[in-house]
Parts: structure tokens; C-alpha cells; sequence
């Protein structure tokens, strides 16, 4: 028997039989969005850590829309880079026009969005992760889990090399038994021209896990050349300030534009002319797709009283003539997706790249993981990601980011990260996925979170930032801007409580902005909530304020004015929602499991002792949270508790 030590590998010969293991504190199984941001924050908190991906050219392929962000998304985001997170930093490299959506709401809603060069974001995240210490990538298609004496020790991949480590986190994505169709035919694959894994679920199940299948799709990709852009309507990105990472230089790669148009009554009819052939609708697909992100043959059936729909064309990147058509996400024949196609003015010389398909693959029921993401049934496996029943990129990676800090933690023998509903949006979707379960793709909203006016976009950085502080995920760069940015905030808030100003200075300055003269003199902070005046327009006329601001460095000016203008003008709705969130801590701090016997207190509801005996929450608030259980079976575990 041979050993060769390969950069603190181990490598085991045996001949003629030939065994390679290597040994590693995290495995991190799939290289999408989850396992990029799983990998690279247990590598860099010190956890010897390897990649396993079935193709090292596909790293974080954005197998759908080239786009990062968007409603809540782009909160979450904005989350994972203040987390220590690299999404935002890759997508801020690689994004070819960025917007803020909602701007006509209060900044509760602002959610920054970014269509992406698809190739930049794959280099980038590559480059990333071979630069990263403690990182090692490896091309393979892990195959199952070694399990011995009921303990986790690794997995073995189809080629027979063996991974020993302690923690392994999936994130494989829709590749598990994945099955593409395009109106009757049906294809294994992960994704369009990949292979399907078809060997980790089983082993997965035999752990007792359990298995279920969601489906998902994606549009027609047309040849920029064959489209009459002149005949659709243009949208511009923007070029301010905002950017995804708190720390990233201003954009710069070029611009492009977006183009919208709308389907009609004809697109309408060959559509439907195609229904008996869809996979949809002619019982060849059972599992649930998204919801908020339906197919076009699902908007025609659903909405059949109107004649059109918004479609819109988005580059996919700066150096191809490859357009993405959102909203016109398809299975049907290829044919009739071409013909449908065409039947819109400006596609009606349409050239296609690949039609769009629908895809099926396994998932595993979230309610099966604890808050930290490890797996109930098995210690030392983790799951994030698609394999959760989620949908979108962000999501994804924000699962990832959390797997993959708490199974470097469960390495170190430390207590995991758990995000609370009033921290983060990631921890609204955590928490949405293992108290409620799934039962079709989750998508964030803004509508999910309690606490909109707390989880912001503009200081995802000061809720969150400690934390990659605490676990050495902060950069000295960004603690130092962090930290800055904290100063300056507070010192322009104080300055507007302190600096006073008389009626007759700023009267005729209020009256030009059509807001009520003063009868006396007031702070500059009592004008700042006021909703005609912004902390700029009051800068600009009052000297001494402008030149205060002036001070604050360049590079970071424009976000520190306007996180300390939203902190002034929403003070009052944020101390209100602080003080609720604080008053549901509570709850939240009164750990029930393992003091419960749930089936045998006969005072609970049968579905309630159903529910809490098959998710066993962690505390009195989760258990609130599930479906089911109600509030008068929260009161008999508080009567039992002695509360």
C-alpha cells in the first residue's frame, strides 16, 4: 500500500485495486449560488473545505434569468454580503444595468435588481473560489454518503474517490433525478445539455429523510440579430450610486438596455392550440411549480379574458447576441413555442437559440432541518438551497452562506447561526422553511417579513455585519468602512438634533417646497420629517450642514446620507416596529424542545399535536408559526410551562 500526502490530502493506492480518500472538515456537494457561498465562507473561517461539482465550467451558472435581485431579493442580497457573503461582489462585477425597483414606496420596499453577464458572473465566482485559502475544487459526481454506525463520515463520488469530513452540505440543486420536458419528450438532465445525478437521493432516503418532487422552467433564448428592437419599448438602467456589496467600487462594465412588449390575442390561440401536448396539462408533469413565476400556457389557461401579457427581452451578456424573453416560460412543443413566437411583431423574423423547458427534480422537505439548516435526522448534514424546495437564486444563496458558517461551527464544536424574523429576510425564509414546509417553490416577498421597516436594504450592513465580525468573515476593508459608515450615521443624526435654525433663515426656503412656514425657530431634524424635504435640499441651503456633510468620504457619502435620512425620517415607525419586534422576542426565548410529550396532552388540538410532534419546534414562537397550531394551543403550552 502506497501514501502520498498531496497538499494535506491523503491519497491511498492499493494495487490492482485503486482507492483514493481525501480528508476535509466540510464537503460542500454542488457549486450553484448555495454551495459557491457554503464553500467560501467555511473555507474562510478556517474549515479545510472541497467543492464537489459535476463541472468546474458551470460554476454558479444562472441557469435561468442572468439576473440577481429584484423584490425582497435584492434584501436578501444585500444580507448575504454584510454576512461576509461574495453574491453582491460578483454580481456588482459582472452586472450590465442595475435598477432599484419600487422607488414610488417608502425605502422599506426599495430593492435593488441587476441583469448580470452570464459568463463575468461564472469567472468571477471561479476566481473567487480559487483564490480562497483552505479551499480545494473538485470535478465529480458525488454518489452516496458513507454512513458508519450511525454516524456521517463523508460521501464516495461515481468515480470512486472517497471524502471523509464531519459535515457535508447538499446543495445540488435541480440535478437530483432531474427531468426536462419539452412538450411530450422527456430528457434526464440537471439542466439543459447536463446530466441528471441520479444515484445521492437514494442514499439520502435511506437515512430516512424524505424525498418529494417540485418542477420548474424557463424561457426561449432568441438571436439579438433577428429582433426588430426598434419596435419595442426601451429600458434604461441607472448609473447612481447603489451597488449590491457595501464594499464594492462603482460599476464598471457598460450599460445595456432592457425592451419590453406584450403578447396578443394570435400568440394566445397557437399557445392554446398546443395545450394537449404540454407536460402541464396532459398529466406528464405531477409536481407543483412557482407560483409567482408561471408558465405563459399557464397565464393564458388562468387568465383566458386577456388578450396580453408583458413580456421582457434582457440581455444575457455584453459580448453575445443571446436574449432572454421573461415571461414566456414554456414546455410546450418547440414548434408551437416558435410559431407562438413569431406571431409578435417584433419577433416575427425571431431566430431561437434553445426553446424554453419545464424541469422536475427531487427535494426534501424543509421541515425536516433545524434552524441551523443540519438535517433532524442525520448530524453533520446540511441542506441548502433548490434541494430545500426553493426557488431563485437568492434564496439559494442565502441558504448557503448560513449552511455553510454553521457547518464550519459544528466543526469547531460552536452553536450554529440562527438569523431571528426581525434580523434578516434570510431569517424569515429559514424560519418559513422549517417551521411551514413547502408546498410549492418558495419565493421571498416583502410580504413575508413582519418586520419590513426593519429589514431594509439600506442597513442590512449594521443588522448584520457583526456577525461576519464574530466569525471572521469581515475583511479589513469592510470592517473599516463598516464602522465608518456607523459613525457618520449617528454623527449626522446628532448634528440635526442639535443644529438649530430660524423661521425667518428657512421660511422662504419652505414655502419654495410647498410645505408650511415656521411660526418659530426648530432643529433641522423636525424639517427632515417633513416628506417635501430631503437631507440634500436642506444641505444645500443651509451652509454650515452642506459643508459637514462634505466631509464624509466620497466613496461611501451617498449611502451614509441616505441611510441617516431614512433613520431621521422613519424614526417613529422604526421604534414602533423595534418595540413590537422586542415585545415577540419573548416568545421567542422560551425554548420548548424536548419538554413535550406532544401526543399525549389530550388539551392540544389533533392537528396541533400532529404538527408539533412532526416539526418539534425550538421555541414557543415557532411553534405559533406552524400551520394548524393555534393560539389557544400556545396558551396550554404556556399554562404547562408555568408562564
Amino acid at each position: 500500500m502506497l501514501k502520498i500526502n498531496i497538499g494535506g490530502q491523503h491519497s491511498t493506492t492499493d494495487t490492482p485495486n485503486i482507492m483514493t480518500e481525501f480528508h476535509y472538515d466540510v464537503l460542500v456537494v454542488g457549486a450553484g449560488h448555495a454551495g459557491c457561498e457554503a464553500a467560501s465562507a467555511a473555507a474562510r473561517m478556517g474549515a479545510k473545505t472541497c467543492l464537489i461539482t459535476m463541472d468546474m465550467n458551470k460554476i454558479a451558472q444562472m441557469s435561468c434569468n442572468p439576473a440577481i435581485g429584484g423584490i425582497a431579493k435584492g434584501q436578501i442580497v444585500r444580507e448575504i454580503d454584510a454576512l461576509g457573503g461574495m453574491t453582491g461582489r460578483v454580481t456588482d462585477a459582472a452586472a450590465i444595468q442595475f435598477r432599484i425597483l419600487n422607488r414610488s414606496k417608502g425605502p422599506a420596499m426599495w430593492s435593488p435588481r441587476a441583469q448580470c453577464d452570464r459568463q463575468r458572473f461564472i469567472l468571477e465566482w471561479r476566481k473567487i473560489l480559487e483564490n480562497t485559502e483552505n479551499l480545494h475544487i473538485w470535478q465529480d459526481e458525488a454518489a452516496e454518503l458513507i454512513v458508519e454506525n450511525g454516524t456521517l463520515r463523508g460521501l464516495e463520488t461515481i468515480w470512486g474517490a472517497r471524502f471523509y469530513a464531519p459535515t457535508v452540505v447538499i446543495t445540488a440543486g435541480t440535478f437530483l433525478n432531474g427531468l426536462m420536458h419539452i412538450g411530450r419528450k422527456q430528457v434526464e438532465g440537471g439542466r439543459c445539455s447536463e446530466p441528471a445525478a441520479k444515484l445521492l437521493t437514494d442514499s439520502i432516503v435511506k437515512l430516512g429523510i424524505e424525498v418529494d418532487r417540485m418542477k420548474t422552467g424557463t424561457p426561449v433564448r432568441i438571436d439579438k440579430r433577428t429582433v426588430h428592437l426598434e419596435e419595442m419599448e426601451e429600458q434604461p438602467g441607472e448609473t447612481d450610486y447603489h451597488r449590491f456589496s457595501y464594499i464594492s467600487p462603482h460599476r464598471q462594465l457598460p450599460q445595456l438596455p432592457c425592451w419590453t412588449c406584450e403578447t396578443n390575442a394570435e400568440v394566445h390561440e397557437i399557445l392554446r392550440s398546443g395545450l394537449e401536448d404540454s407536460p402541464l396539462y396532459n398529466g406528464q408533469i405531477q409536481s407543483i411549480g412557482p407560483r409567482y413565476c408561471p408558465s405563459v400556457e399557464t397565464k393564458i389557461v388562468t387568465f383566458p379574458d386577456r388578450d396580453k401579457h408583458p413580456l421582457f427581452l434582457e440581455p444575457e451578456g455584453l459580448d453575445t447576441n443571446e436574449l432572454y424573453l421573461n415571461g414566456f416560460s414554456s414546455s410546450l412543443p418547440m414548434d408551437v413555442q416558435i410559431e407562438a413566437l413569431r406571431k409578435m411583431p417584433c419577433f416575427r423574423d425571431a431566430v431561437v437559440y434553445r426553446p424554453g423547458y419545464a424541469i422536475e427534480y427531487d427535494f426534501f422537505q424543509p421541515t425536516q432541518l433545524k434552524h441551523s439548516l443540519e438535517s433532524k435526522k442525520m448530524e453533520g448534514l446540511f441542506f441548502a438551497g433548490q434541494v430545500n424546495g426553493t426557488t431563485g437564486y437568492e434564496e439559494a444563496a442565502a441558504q448557503g452562506i448560513i449552511a455553510g458558517i454553521n457547518a464550519a461551527l459544528k466543526v469547531k464544536g460552536e452553536e450554529p447561526l440562527v438569523l431571528h424574523r426581525d434580523e434578516a429576510y434570510i431569517g424569515v425564509l429559514i424560519d418559513d422553511l422549517v417551521t411551514k414546509g413547502v408546498d410549492e417553490p418558495y419565493r421571498m416577498f416583502t410580504s413575508r417579513a413582519e418586520y419590513r421597516i426593519l429589514l431594509r436594504q439600506d442597513n442590512a450592513d449594521i443588522r448584520l455585519t457583526p456577525y461576519a465580525q464574530k466569525y471572521g468573515l469581515c475583511s479589513e476593508e469592510r470592517h473599516r468602512r463598516f464602522e465608518y459608515k456607523k459613525k457618520k450615521i449617528a454623527e449626522i443624526i446628532d448634528y440635526s438634533k442639535n443644529f438649530s435654525i430660524k423661521a425667518e433663515r428657512i421660511n422662504p426656503y419652505l414655502e419654495s417646497k410647498g410645505t408650511a412656514p415656521l411660526r418659530g425657530g426648530c432643529k433641522l431634524f423636525d424639517l427632515l420629517n417633513r416628506p417635501q424635504i430631503t437631507l440634500l435640499d436642506l444641505a444645500g441651503e443651509v451652509k454650515a450642514f452642506g459643508e459637514f456633510l462634505e466631509r464624509i468620504e466620497e466613496i461611501d457619502r451617498a449611502e451614509i446620507i441616505e441611510a441617516a435620512e431614512i433613520e431621521i425620517k422613519y424614526h417613529g415607525y422604526i421604534s414602533r416596529e423595534r418595540a413590537l419586534a422586542d415585545k415577540m422576542q419573548r416568545l421567542e426565548n422560551i425554548k420548548i424542545r424536548g419538554h413535550f410529550v406532544y401526543n399525549e396532552i389530550t388539551q392540544l388540538s389533533t392537528e396541533a399535536r400532529q404538527k408539533l410532534t412532526a416539526i418539534d419546534p425550538e421555541t414557543l414562537a415557532q411553534a405559533g408559526r406552524i400551520p394548524g397550531v393555534s393560539p389557544n394551543d400556545i396558551s396550554v403550552l404556556l399554562v404547562l410551562l408555568g408562564r
